[in-house]
């Protein structure tokens, strides 16, 4: 596909050579949160607070999330890791939803709690905004060759011969033995394009929960309908990944999915005790 956007040669500085790139992973990112800051800062300033807080969120879900979608990614990679410690920390893969949620959570929860501010009602201003990061960050994925599914035969496959890894059938068989080959001839194998799938759910999810997200009237509802929806949909796209099904047929990826289903039912049915913020009626 294409993991470098731009390239800028070979650079001369002082007698230091070094060879500058615009990475397509780190750049969706970089859109991704921006265009999260975007839509928080906008919110923000319609329900009254200080707008500055969109910054100091926006950077800490970024940290976080990065930080803890490359740690969720190496410990899933893990065999791959000791074959190439090297390449697989400073590779640009790594955008693993769980580990990200989890690290941005913890990210922006630092921030709600140094401004004293509701981690409730935040987590339903930026609910929307998750499953767009993500939607736009899996474009990355695409980009770069990474995170793609099953090998398959339908005429929408993809083949990622310079992905990261490559698709191809021998990959399969060092890294993801447990993937039926039968069907499928050596060389490069076409795969579902899992991300595409992602970001096309995601944006759907997206564009529900912002419609919704001005006539909320109980409080975290739309944070909880965001862990059923968004939980739901990695659960049933991880059947097309590459990820080992290793707990009663499922992926840890699908147990987590699970466990976000569970979690925003339950609260669903049994809403937090506290008024809605008089400022998220606006």
């Amino acid at each position: 596909m294409y993991p470098v956007i731009y390239d800028f040669g070979n650079i001369n500085i002082f007698g230091f050579q070094f060879n500058p790139v615009i990475n397509s992973y780190g750049f969706m990112l970089m859109m991704a949160f921006y265009t999260c800051y975007f839509f928080l800062n906008k919110d923000l300033k319609r329900l009254g607070y200080d707008s500055n807080l969109s910054g100091d969120i926006v950077f800490a879900a970024a940290v976080g999330g990065i930080l803890g979608s490359k740690i969720y990614y190496l410990i899933e990679n893990f065999d791959r890791v000791i074959a190439d410690p090297t390449g697989m920390i400073f590779s640009g893969a790594g955008l693993v939803f769980l580990g990200g949620l989890m690290g941005g959570t913890l990210g922006v929860t630092f921030v709600i709690n140094k401004n004293n501010l509701s981690w409730i009602t935040f987590a339903d201003i930026v609910a929307p905004l998750l499953i767009l990061g993500y939607a736009i960050g899996r474009i990355g994925c695409l980009l770069v060759g990474d995170d793609y599914g099953l090998p398959t035969h339908l005429p929408w496959g993809i083949e990622f011969p310079n992905g990261l890894p490559p698709s191809t059938y021998s990959i399969f068989q060092t890294y993801y033995p447990w993937v039926n080959l039968d069907n499928f001839e050596p060389g490069v194998l076409s795969v579902h394009p899992t991300p595409i799938y992602e970001t096309i759910i995601g944006g759907l999810i997206f564009y529900y929960l912002y419609q919704k997200r001005t006539s909320v009237t109980i409080v975290g509802s739309l944070f909880f309908t965001y862990l059923i929806l968004a939980g739901t949909e990695r659960f049933i796209v991880e059947f097309l990944r590459v990820n080992e099904k290793y707990f009663i047929g499922l992926s840890g990826a699908q147990v987590i999915s699970i466990l976000m289903i569970t979690i925003g039912a339950w609260f669903l049915m049994h809403p937090v005790k506290q008024p809605v913020d008089s400022k998220s009626e606006s």
